[in-house]
């Protein structure tokens, strides 16, 4: 049993002798020493012994250690002059043992300068304690862990990316959910798990990972390309794009100009044409910035520096560049959308369409198509071209797109089709493809009747344009 001893004196010392009180635990042994007020109350905690002396007296101090070996030792005193004596007196006798001081004071000083000793600023406490109940302010455990802000508590507010989503379909990279508490009880997620409007969800993870996700958790629509970053990043290789590179920077600036305070960074590498290049040059302005790789640095690091000192949220490519070794698989591990050229320019696009797959990847990739056909003023269609006839088994896709549509006030048009999705799909005219982006491409089940594979389709043809979302692999 641990022996632990508490000189008490003062408003704070009887709220805590009092929850010593009422909280039992049975391997600690509580004295409670005080000299001008009474501290002991009914006993309902045979725990705690009660006793009379001066903490200021060493020859008091010197007699209290003699009767027992206390592993730490409690200083909650209403005078700071008697708390210097104190910790003089304590220090004295014993050079090691762990205290606990409670600083009611302004002085910055008291307790310092002495080992194995924790100081509780009062001010700083409740200061601190008032600050989380501002609004989007993330609430963090501070006494547990390193108290860093490693394990963070947010509310999912209605409109949020993360409302009625699947725990299995959110990218949960170096952070991870642990509990969700709705209805006052606490809830052990699993993959199956949906969260919902007004859940506190409870997360753990790296302190800079988890204010990024903080971020997304209260993300309002029109933000876009926000929670995955806040710029735009056009990605040229001159090798594969140069007949192509001033549609595909006008296109990249058009989607730009619909988005608030967006910045698109434009970055060439095998720069071969320079009378293009410097043609590039003359478009720069305030808002758009040309970077020219003339050396032979990595290309892998090129891209990785440019995203994060820019906070790049979206990646513009051609496909062909997009497929080039490497670079699918690169882009994916940056978890950024990609945003692939068409053949029709966004600008005379009017839907957007996604394709029914599996839940979990079309519930993480919903909030973005809301927000995309909402920024740009498109219609949303969700198409189920089925050969197989298997709707019944879409119906939770259909009712969770129906709800955003109402909480983003979208109109959703629902379209469920025994059909070929290559021969549908391949008849639309100015659509926008929003697709779940896993940094691999792989048939799914029922498209495995066709010599063509679906996923290959998406990607030789350049008809349509299309925005990647990226979801974890390690949820399918």
């Amino acid at each position: 049993m641990k022996q632990i001893l508490i000189f008490a004196e003062g408003e704070i010392a009887k709220h805590f002798v009092s929850r010593l009180n009422k909280k039992r635990v049975a391997q600690n042994q509580y004295h409670v020493v005080s000299y001008k007020s009474d501290m002991s109350e009914p006993k309902n905690n045979q725990n705690i012994t009660f006793s009379k002396a001066d903490p200021t007296s060493f020859s008091r101090i010197s007699a209290l250690f003699d009767e027992a070996k206390y592993s730490q030792v409690f200083i909650i005193l209403d005078s700071a002059e008697d708390v210097k004596h104190t910790m003089k007196n304590i220090r004295t006798i014993d050079e090691r043992i762990r205290i606990v001081l409670v600083n009611q004071w302004e002085d910055k000083r008291l307790g310092r300068g002495y080992n194995n000793v924790t100081i509780l600023d009062v001010f700083d406490l409740i200061s601190t304690h008032i600050y989380d109940f501002l609004p989007n302010i993330p609430v963090i455990a501070k006494n547990v862990g390193l108290g860093e802000g490693e394990i963070m508590e947010m509310r999912i507010p209605f409109g949020s990316a993360y409302a009625f989503r699947h725990i299995g379909s959110i990218v949960q990279k170096k952070w991870k959910i642990t509990a969700i508490y709705r209805d006052a009880k606490q809830i052990i997620p699993t993959n199956a798990t949906m969260i919902k409007p007004n859940d506190t969800i409870l997360a753990i993870g790296r302190p800079l990972v988890l204010d990024s996700v903080y971020k997304g958790v209260n993300s309002h629509k029109g933000l876009f390309p926000e929670p995955f970053g806040k710029n735009l990043y056009l990605f040229f290789d001159f090798s594969e794009d140069k007949e192509n590179a001033l549609r595909y920077i006008e296109e990249a600036k058009y989607f730009a100009s619909k988005l608030e305070k967006k910045e698109l960074i434009v970055r060439i590498v095998n720069p071969t044409d320079f009378p293009l290049i410097e043609k590039l040059k003359e478009m720069q302005d305030e808002k758009l910035t040309l970077l020219i790789s003339y050396g032979a640095e990595e290309e892998k690091f090129i891209i990785t520096d440019d995203v994060q000192k820019y906070d790049i949220g979206m990646v513009f490519s051609s496909v062909n560049t997009f497929l080039q070794e490497g670079r699918m698989h690169m882009l994916y591990e940056l978890k950024k959308l990609v945003y692939l050229f068409g053949d029709t320019s966004l600008e005379y696009i009017d839907s957007c369409m996604v394709r029914m797959n599996d839940k979990e990847k079309m519930e993480s990739i919903s909030s973005s198509a809301f927000d995309i056909a909402e920024t740009f003023g498109l219609k949303l269609m969700l198409c189920d071209y089925d050969p197989e006839a298997d709707f019944d088994n879409k119906k939770m896709i259909v009712e969770h797109y129906e709800a955003l549509s109402h909480i983003f006030n979208t109109e959703l048009e629902v379209e469920q089709k025994v059909a070929n999705p290559v021969r549908e799909i391949s008849k639309m005219k100015n659509i926008l493809q929003v697709v779940p982006f896993n940094g691999k491409w792989q048939a799914d089940s029922y498209f495995q009747f066709f010599a063509m594979k679906f996923s290959d389709y998406l990607l030789t043809k350049h008809k349509h344009s299309k925005i990647l979302v990226p979801y974890d692999v390690g949820d399918e």
